[in-house]
């Protein structure tokens, strides 16, 4: 990847910057590179022709520029602020504050970068850095849960000190640095300050917890108070109204899964009632491939009963209690008007 941006960019003043040269350090895969430069679009456009990747603007603000190429390999152009040493005055955190020029393997490193990713140390770069930008508060926890790092003693006093600014971060990248963070980074959120300020609790995390349950348990019904997708906002409703069953019975089992799949094995494991996972395995398995009966059939005028008739059928099919659509069919006659809606 360098060398192919060396050669599109050849004679330009350009810099490879801040987590791909960390990474590298530290022995891990680069597949994304970040490049300052002066001109975020010509040096894009450059690479895109070379590579016959395709370019686009990131921010109309900020002037940066993306090229994707093969294998979803990204390289993110950015202006070059002043110095080089200046620009890396702007960043984060001192491991991310280093840069190598194109064709170059000597480092710019300031702040003593190399010095704090060899000790696996996160050090802040200036007094301001939460202060430019809050989301860096929650980036601490996102580092040192995703590369065992340790929070430099004053950088962790900083973080204290600052911690209520973490709710004023742009929603969307909270949410992104919030679905990166493990266990041990939720608590580590949580004893640094910063996650009372968004509204979570750690009350209801476990071990067993995925990404999508770890944010429900954590923030409950608050979560939709951050962009999140129709699914996940589909999901944690179902996770935080779904009761257990009361026990492995056909019945049991049929109600919880009508209203809890497709998610019914995650809603086991966010209430705890993991004993009861081979009872929904095995009533997926026998799902019949058709109803017994459809709407037009039970000879009734359109409206919320049928749609209750057929689910009550349903109950009862999975119970034992009927089995053919003779029987179905008798069942609705039986219970037209009847049926409650709770089943």
């Amino acid at each position: 990847m360098r060398d192919a941006v060396l050669d599109a960019l050849a004679g330009d003043e350009a810099y490879v910057v801040g987590g791909a040269l960390r990474d590298e350090l530290l022995g891990r895969p680069v597949l994304d590179w970040d490049v300052v430069c002066a001109d975020p679009e010509a040096a894009a456009r450059k690479l895109a022709r070379a590579n016959g990747g395709a370019p686009f603007p990131l921010s109309a603000e900020h002037g940066g520029w993306r090229v994707v190429l093969e294998g979803g390999r990204t390289v993110d152009f950015t202006p070059l602020h002043g110095t080089i040493e200046e620009d890396l005055g702007r960043r984060d955190f001192t491991m991310n504050a280093l840069a190598q020029p194109l064709g170059d393997e000597t480092y710019v490193d300031p702040f003593g970068g190399r010095s704090d990713i060899e000790s696996r140390t996160i050090r802040h770069v200036s007094e301001h850095v939460f202060d430019d930008d809050p989301v860096r508060l929650l980036r601490v926890a996102v580092f040192a849960d995703s590369l065992g790092f340790q929070l430099d003693p004053e950088t962790e006093s900083l973080v204290r000190a600052r911690a209520s600014l973490v709710a004023r971060g742009a929603g969307e990248r909270v949410l992104e640095a919030l679905v990166r963070l493990g266990d041990e980074g939720f608590r580590l959120l949580a004893e640094l300050g910063l996650l009372e300020p968004l509204g979570g609790s750690m009350e209801r995390l476990r071990p067993e917890f995925g990404p999508e349950l770890r944010l429900v348990a954590v923030f409950g019904e608050g979560l939709e108070r951050l962009p999140i997708s129709n699914e996940l906002r589909r999901f944690a409703r179902t996770m935080l109204r779904a009761a257990p069953p009361a026990d492995d019975s056909p019945r049991e089992i049929h109600r919880f899964r009508r209203s809890t799949e497709p998610w019914a094995l995650e809603a086991l494991v966010y209430l705890d009632a993991t004993e009861l996972r081979a009872a929904v395995e095995a009533a997926r398995a026998a799902d019949p491939p058709e109803p017994l009966v459809r709407g037009d059939e039970l000879g009734l005028p359109p409206g919320p009963e049928i749609g209750r008739l057929l689910d009550a059928i349903d109950e009862e099919r999975a119970a034992g209690t009927i089995a053919t659509k003779e029987e179905a069919l008798e069942f609705a006659r039986r219970n037209a008007g009847a049926v409650r809606s709770d089943g």
